[in-house]
């Protein structure tokens, strides 16, 4: 005997109920999540990454990245919950943005597992090789990145005094740095730059980093590491997030590589989804990771 159509439809809500309490990728999600991005290459890579893999593989609905350069208030997004996780923390940079909301926040080991490098930097056709030769040269700039940038203040308040630089500091989006430098670059002017690595501008141009014989950026000059926050909470009430963002990690070379195919799509998601499927040896044990903590 055929149900009622009262019984079909009861069923079809009990199993359409059973789907939202589970989630599309039945892994007990269908909650958005919400990740920081700085607008740093790295991080947009990162980011994204995360969000084509927790959608495709995981189940989510939804992630949703949310772009603000504002270093400062996006460490307070993340302590105060409005958003889940920034994913581009630089230590000991950052280490002042962390301790003020530690209390508020979780630290994830470095998922950056190579050696990191910044400050300040010269094409290399420039005859420079340290920051006070500067002022010998044609250079009339020191391109920028964001205004909250503990690199751009340290050059800001410390090594254009050190050295008495009579370059100007301009501070800007990093991709607007970027584009500058870009333009600037392929008609062999004299300028310089805040670079770092990882980073595609080291595969892109032939740069040479500055030596800081003052030490006048301090321990900006060291190696950093690159590392997750994600807000008070998460483990319990997104336990398989928690623990995708948890594995994730990168070696320079994948990073970069990640950095490059997402630089040739128009939209950093397709880029993201498509060094995925092309990298699944890598993005694989993070999957498995956020699997286990169902």
């Amino acid at each position: 005997m055929m149900p009622s159509g009262k019984l079909v439809a009861a069923i079809l809500a009990l199993v359409l109920g059973a789907l939202t309490l589970t989630g599309c990728g039945g892994l007990g999600q269908n909650e958005g999540l919400l990740l920081a991005n700085i607008g740093w290459d790295e991080n947009v890579a990162v980011s994204n990454l995360s969000k084509v893999i927790l959608e495709d593989e995981l189940g989510y609905e939804s992630v949703e990245i949310r772009t603000n350069d504002d270093l400062d208030s996006t460490y307070r997004d993340v302590a105060s919950g409005e958003v889940d996780a920034f994913q581009d923390v630089w230590l000991p940079n950052q280490e002042a943005l962390l301790d003020q909301v530690a209390e508020e926040v979780e630290h994830f080991d470095p998922w950056f597992l190579g050696k990191t490098k910044q400050g300040m930097a010269v094409p290399a056709y420039m005859d420079v090789k340290s920051i006070p030769q500067l002022n010998g040269t044609d250079a009339k700039f020191i391109l920028g990145i964001e205004p909250t940038s503990v690199m751009l203040q340290e050059v800001g308040k410390e090594v254009i005094p050190a050295y008495d630089l009579e370059q100007k500091l301009v501070a800007a989006p990093t991709a607007g740095m970027l584009a500058e430098v870009e333009r600037l670059y392929t008609f062999k002017a004299e300028f310089a730059f805040l670079a770092w690595s990882p980073h595609w501008m080291n595969q892109k141009f032939d740069i040479r980093y500055l030596e800081d014989p003052k030490d006048a950026m301090g321990p900006t000059n060291d190696p950093a590491e690159c590392s997750t926050i994600v807000r008070e909470g998460l483990r319990e009430e997104d336990p398989v997030a928690y623990a995708f963002m948890d594995a994730l990690e990168l070696t320079e070379e994948q990073i970069n590589d990640l950095e490059t195919v997402i630089n040739k799509e128009d939209d950093p998601v397709v880029g993201a989804r498509r060094w995925a499927s092309a990298n699944l040896e890598v993005v694989r044990p993070w999957i498995e990771a956020a699997r286990s903590a169902r």
